[in-house]
């Protein structure tokens, strides 16, 4: 009698033990979406400034949206928790869970972070986004700041920026001899070369810097910001186009174990949400940028000027030794360069015969902006 109750009694107890199971697995699920969640997010913005310091705060509203409160993030302009150039170390230490900046300003961190911010006569936005989700860009990205603790994603683009203001008329390259100007990156390097001398600053000490005299030149980012900064009131001569920066891709940087720390609910909410503006911000720039430009020019009678032919040939020479010197400091370096350039090269073959050759052919009277 005892040998047959036995299986039963087995039976009995794996149904238990599979039942406990299921109660616990329950109940983990539910603790985890009841577990709330408050992060900082640091930018190197002024604070809702438009296109790129309200990305943030879309991106802010969209998570606490999306996970119904359970993860919420405080907004931080420049200066208001760190400095618009310490984003990164703040994110890295933790200080923040979160930021959101332009990966050139740690170049003295990590040389190659230019290559995702802007290269001189690189890819466009579109291009570059291609190649970070479909050319193994964004892998290369998050392998280079594997030894930082941050987690890196694609957070907005400027799309191709103006060439920046100017207090002096530049006809020739020997116009920009001597000049002070603000303008990072590789794009500041290649101007170092040609005479002129670069000051880093961010963003907020821009209007004052040029209108006090500290430097005789800027560059921003187009003619949205710059409308909104009133750089036309510092500056007389508007130049286009910006060969420095034929986009900025803008970073939302992610502290790993914070990150880790997350349900993966929520985990994929952030993701999706900094998707979201990684276009949105895109967007708003495409639609913005023209409008501001007519009221710069037509209500404020800012000179509207083309970089002259011998200034972009010479800014393109130094380019090509610029990036390739950036290419050969270090073997990942050389990996991401390898990668831009090869996917820069493919993409160039198919838009020669497809948005080049629109364009040529909606517009055949070619450039008119002069």
């Amino acid at each position: 009698m005892k040998a047959k109750t036995l299986p039963v009694a087995i039976a009995m107890t794996t149904a238990l033990s599979a039942s406990l199971l299921v109660v616990s697995s329950f109940d983990n699920h539910a603790q985890a979406q009841e577990d709330e969640f408050r992060w900082k997010m640091v930018t190197s913005w002024p604070k809702n400034f438009p296109g790129v310091g309200q990305g943030p705060e879309r991106l802010s509203q969209l998570v606490d949206e999306m996970s119904d409160g359970r993860l919420t993030i405080e907004v931080f302009g420049a200066g208001q928790l760190v400095p618009g150039f310490e984003v990164f170390d703040a994110v890295s230490d933790g200080t923040a869970e979160l930021g959101h900046s332009a990966s050139y300003y740690w170049k003295g961190k990590a040389p190659a972070a230019q290559f995702f911010a802007a290269v001189p006569f690189g890819m466009n936005a579109q291009e570059m986004n291609a190649w970070l989700s479909y050319g193994g860009g964004m892998e290369l990205w998050n392998e280079l700041y594997d030894d930082f603790g941050v987690d890196v994603m694609v957070a907005g683009a400027s799309g191709v920026q103006m060439g920046g203001w100017y207090n002096k008329e530049i006809n020739s390259v020997d116009d920009l001899d001597g000049l002070k100007m603000r303008m990072p990156g590789l794009g500041g390097e290649v101007m170092s070369r040609m005479g002129v001398a670069i000051v880093n600053m961010p963003g907020g000490e821009i209007f004052t810097s040029l209108q006090s005299g500290a430097i005789d030149a800027t560059e921003w980012i187009g003619p949205y910001n710059d409308l909104a900064f009133g750089l036309h009131q510092a500056a007389d001569y508007y130049y286009y186009p910006g060969w420095h920066e034929p986009t900025v891709m803008f970073e939302a940087i992610v502290n790993e174990e914070a990150f880790a720390e997350l349900p993966a609910d929520l985990q994929a909410i952030l993701r999706t949400a900094i998707s979201d503006i990684n276009q949105s911000v895109l967007d708003e720039y495409t639609a913005r940028n023209n409008d501001a430009l007519e009221t710069l020019v037509n209500e404020h009678d800012v000179e509207l000027r083309r970089i002259p032919d011998d200034v972009l040939a010479q800014a393109r020479e130094h380019s090509q030794d610029v990036v390739a010197e950036l290419a050969e400091s270090s073997e990942l370096a050389t990996r991401i360069y390898d990668s831009y350039q090869a996917f820069q090269e493919k993409v160039e073959d198919y838009h020669a015969i497809s948005e080049q050759a629109y364009y040529n052919a909606r517009n055949p009277e070619g450039d008119t902006a002069q």
